[in-house]
Formats: C-alpha cells, structure tokens, sequence
C-alpha cells in the first residue's frame, strides 16, 4: 500500500473500497467453509466426504460457467453481484439455522455448498468485469498485486481463525463473523462504490452470448494456449494438493501439525510474490514471463519435496515453489484484460474458468489414486533397490516422494511444450 499515491488512492477509490470489503467478505466465507470442513470430519471420520464438500463448489464451475459469464455480460454488474452475495449468504444462514435445530445433515452441506458454488460461478466473472471497469489500465498490475496479497493472506490466517473460533466459541460465531463480514461487504458495494454500466445489446440470448465467447477464444489463439496452458498447470497443482498429505503426515518427521506449517508457507510465499508484483517493473515479455515462472515453480517445489526428508526443506520448496505465482497471474491478468473487449470479458472469463478448472477435480482424482494404488504399491515391492531407496526413501509415504517426481517431470514438461507453442505468438502494449 505504500508505493500506492495520494493521487492514485483517489484514482483507485472504488478499487480499494470493493478489494478491501471483498477481501473481508471471502474471509468470512472461508472461515465458514473450514469449519464446516472440520464439523463434517468430526461427524463421518471421512477424508472422502469432506473433499467432496470441495467437488461441489466446483462443479458449477464446470458445468455453468459459460452460460454464467453470458449472464454477467446481459446484466449490471453490481446488481449481479449484491444478488449473489445474498443467495450465498442466506446458504450460511440455512446452515445456522440447521445447526441451532441439531437438524443438520451431512447431505445439507452438500446441496448448499453446490448453491453457493452456482452463484459464485455468476458472480466471480461479475466481480472480474467490474474490477476492468473500475480500475485505470494503467494500474493493472499493481492492483492485481494487491488482489494476490489478499488472497495470501486469507489462505495463511484462514485456518488459524477458524479453528480458534471453532474449538473456542463452536460453529455459531463462526457463522456470525461470516454473516458480519458479508454485511461490511454488502453496504460497501451497495452505497460507496460506483460501477459503469456495460452491457450486451438488448435481444442478444443467452446462448448467442455463450457462443460468442466460444468464438473470441476460437479466434484468439494466444489466449486459448494461456487458458489450456494454466488447465494443463491446475492438474499438476491438485494432484500436488492430492499428494502433499500422504507425503507428510507418514513421515516420522511429518505429522497434521507440520502439514499444517508447510501448507501455510505457500500463503506466505503468496504474500511475499505478491509484494514483488507491486514493485516489479512492467517486463518486456509478458508472455515469456508465464511460462517460465511456472517452469521454476513446478519444478523446484515438487524435485525438492520428492528428494527430502527434513521439514524444513519441504518449508523452503513450498516457498521456491509459490513466490512466484502471483508474478504469473498478474502478466496474465495483464493480458487477459488488455486484450478481451469489456464487453466480452463476462463470457470470457466463464469460458476460461470451464477450460482451466475443470483439471482440477481431475487432478485430485488422480493424485489421491496415484499414490494408493500405483505409487505407495509399487514403492513396497521395489523399495530394496538401492537407488530408489535414496531418492524415495522406503515405508509408507515413499510412494508419495515418488509420485512428486512424476508430477515435477509431468509439470517440467507441460510449460517446456507451451512455452515453444508460445514463442510464435506477440503481445505488445501501447
């Protein structure tokens, strides 16, 4: 904040009024959503149920999103996103209400989660466009460092708050402090944040709009190879996601509590790169910028973790690993921005977040059967090699050092791949 100006605060009002409420808000929300999480897993004893909480929230993403993104671009922006900030809120009031009854069901969570994952499906692209809408071009980058800081660190102080609340006042403050965060949010937008009105002309369906942000991808060869290239990127991570707590928690060394410490580094790698991103002069290349950060960044973090034994060696992968992101999303929040008309960004986006996060519960899947069935199996009948030994170790968890290799060959080779497709293409700013 402080490489921000007087005379950029007044440029960048709205921007830090709906950032700041808005970031207060997904707070709040996560807060709810990892108690929950622990509620579930304190009633079923399953990791399975519990991850399928995640499922849920992302199906929509899967499923709607393009039709959503058309949905943003027919309709204000603002209004879109107060209505759907008060359907995910009366999900967590529901949810209270259950809980005071001792009516809710493991099923509840379930459809709940689904519907609040709906509306952010619609709101998400809604917020993107408004944030284009808002902010001068010229800060771009250094907005969405601070977009990136945000996140970090709700990502590194979410677990902690949340517990304390849950062990210390129970499910009911946890909901009141995300009832009490979304209403700062709620008032914020509704009264002090101005939003230009940019709409789709009247007569346009819904499906024709879909479409149309089907054809912009088509027809825009270097954004399309971004969004797989980040698609082929998010199955890598959650297969990661997927292994990390095999790998850790196994280990003589490990356990929940150094899991816990090792996932927070990423946040605080997050905080750090995003500070860089405020800083950082604009680079030449943006493009280039992308794919060898995330070369760096799947490579070093799971050949660290995969050849280590120490936690302290797994902190520092996690932190080479993650300091880095933020630099790439904001050179592609650059270019996305800079490149898709305002007008098609809403449809845009959704078509971008059915193409990128659809690997995710894929990688998941896949990470988690990996490790079970094929690596943890494998590592127990050919441990005795010597040079497996020294590079995996042996017991259980073995398979899961072993797994990380893969991912970091498989990650190694997807932004290598890209990066050649990538050089043809040239993006240039006035």
């Amino acid at each position: 904040m402080k490489n921000i100006k007087k005379n950029e605060i007044f440029e960048l009002r709205d921007f830090l009024i709906l950032w700041g409420t808005q970031s207060i808000s997904q707070l709040g929300s996560s807060i709810t959503a990892f108690a929950l999480t622990l509620w579930l897993y304190e009633k079923t004893g399953s990791s399975l149920s519990t991850a399928t909480l995640t499922i849920c929230s992302y199906a929509p993403y899967v499923l709607m999103s393009i039709f959503s993104g058309a949905l943003t671009d027919r309709f204000d922006k603002k209004k879109t996103m107060l209505s759907c900030d008060v359907f995910a809120v009366m999900c967590t009031i529901i949810v209270f209400v259950l809980f005071r009854a001792e009516r809710l069901m493991v099923w509840h969570l379930y459809v709940l989660n689904a519907f609040s994952g709906l509306m952010n499906t619609v709101q998400q692209p809604a917020s993107e466009v408004a944030m284009t809408l808002i902010i001068p071009e010229k800060y771009y980058q250094k907005t969405r460092g601070l977009r990136s800081l945000s996140r970090s660190l709700i990502s590194i102080f979410n677990p902690l708050i949340a517990t304390a609340l849950y062990s210390l006042a129970g499910l009911n403050m946890v909901v009141a402090v995300d009832i009490g965060s979304f209403a700062v949010a709620f008032v914020a937008l509704l009264f002090f944040i101005k939003i230009p009105e940019k709409r789709c002309k009247k007569g346009e369906g819904v499906l024709q709009l879909a479409k149309e942000g089907v054809v912009f991808l088509k027809g825009n060869p270097l954004i399309m190879t971004l969004i797989l290239f980040m698609a082929g990127v998010n199955l890598v991570a959650s297969a990661f996601d997927a292994t990390l707590p095999g790998y850790v928690i196994p280990n003589p060394r490990g356990g929940s509590s150094v899991l816990g410490i090792v996932t927070s580094c990423a946040g605080i790698a997050m905080v750090i790169g995003s500070l860089m991103v405020s800083v950082l002069p604009k680079p030449k290349d943006r493009v280039r910028v992308i794919y060898r950060t995330m070369l760096f960044s799947l490579g070093s973090e799971n050949f660290v973790l995969a050849f280590s034994r120490e936690p302290a060696l797994w902190c520092i992968g996690q932190l080479i690993g993650w300091i880095l992101v933020p630099i790439m999303n904001a050179n592609l929040d650059v270019i996305l921005r800079s490149t898709i008309p305002v007008e098609l960004q809403g449809r845009v986006y959704a078509c971008r977040n059915t193409l990128q996060f659809f690997t995710i519960p894929i990688g998941l899947f896949l990470g988690g059967f990996m490790v079970d069935n094929v690596c943890e199996p494998f590592m127990n009948v050919w441990s005795d090699i010597s040079i497996l030994k020294m590079l995996f170790g042996t017991g259980k968890g073995s398979g899961a050092a072993l797994m990380m290799f893969i991912l970091g060959v498989c990650g190694s080779l997807i932004c290598i791949i890209t990066g050649k497709k990538l050089k043809k293409y040239q993006y240039s700013e006035n």
